[in-house]
C-alpha cells in the first residue's frame, strides 16, 4: 500500500499523470481537476496515493492533499461508490465542498458532478452522516458532544457545529476539529469557508 510518492512529472493527459521516482515511471489516475493543482511537466511534486487492487487490474489514484485523499476514502465506504466514481467526485469538488454538502444536505451540489444522480447523492449524504453519528456516539448532530459544545460557545453555533462535523467526517478527532473550528471562526463566515480555514489549521497542527 502506498501513502504518497515524491518525484518529477514526466507526462500527463486529461486523466493520468506519470511520476518518475528512482528511474521508475508510475502511471497514476489523476483527472485535470486534481492534477492541475499538483504541478506541470518537469515539476518535482508530492502526490498522495490510493492503490486499487482487483482480480484483473491494479491501479493508482492520485490526490493533491491528505484531506482530498481522506475524503476519497470516506466516499468509497458508501455503498455503490467505487474508486472511479469517488475519484470523479474529488476531481469535481474540493474536500470542504463535499463535507459541507454532507453536513448541509446539499444534494444539488453533489448532483452537479457529471454522472452522479440524485439517489446516489442522497445515499452519500445519508451514509456519511450515519458514520458521523456512529463516531460521535449516537447523534448526527455534533452539538451533543461536550467538546463540540465548548467550541460552539460563540458565534453561529449551527455553522460551527456543521463545520466540526465536516472535519470529523474527514478523519479528524472531535477535539482537533472543535479546536480548529473555534480558531477559524469569524462573524459572518459561511460553512464552506469555515471548513476550508479550519482544515488548514487542523492540518498544520496534525502534521507540524
Amino acid at each position: 500500500m502506498y501513502a504518497y510518492i515524491k518525484g518529477v512529472v514526466t507526462d500527463r493527459n486529461d486523466q493520468q499523470i506519470v511520476i518518475e521516482n528512482n528511474g521508475i515511471g508510475y502511471l497514476i489516475n489523476c483527472p485535470l481537476g486534481i492534477s492541475a493543482e499538483i504541478g506541470g511537466i518537469g515539476d518535482e511534486v508530492t502526490v498522495y496515493l490510493y492503490q486499487s487492487v482487483k482480480e484483473d487490474d491494479i491501479s493508482l489514484y492520485g490526490f493533491n492533499s491528505r484531506d482530498q485523499k481522506e475524503m476519497f476514502l470516506k466516499l468509497i465506504t458508501v455503498s455503490g461508490i467505487g474508486p472511479k466514481v469517488a475519484h470523479t467526485i474529488c476531481a469535481s469538488l474540493s474536500a470542504e465542498q463535499i463535507a459541507a454538502a454532507v453536513m448541509s444536505n446539499n444534494v444539488a451540489l453533489l448532483t452537479g458532478v457529471k454522472g452522479l444522480g440524485k439517489k446516489t447523492a442522497e445515499r452519500i449524504i445519508l451514509e456519511l452522516k450515519d458514520k458521523l453519528k456512529a463516531q460521535l456516539g449516537g447523534s448526527a448532530s455534533v452539538s451533543t458532544t461536550p467538546v463540540a459544545l465548548s467550541a460552539a460557545g460563540m458565534g453561529d453555533t449551527g455553522v460551527m457545529q456543521d463545520a466540526v462535523g465536516a472535519l470529523v467526517v474527514l478523519g479528524y478527532k472531535d477535539q482537533e476539529a472543535a479546536d480548529a473550528v473555534a480558531g477559524a471562526y469569524e462573524d459572518g463566515i459561511g460553512l464552506e469557508d469555515l471548513i476550508r480555514k479550519a482544515l488548514k489549521l487542523a492540518a498544520g497542527k496534525k502534521f507540524s
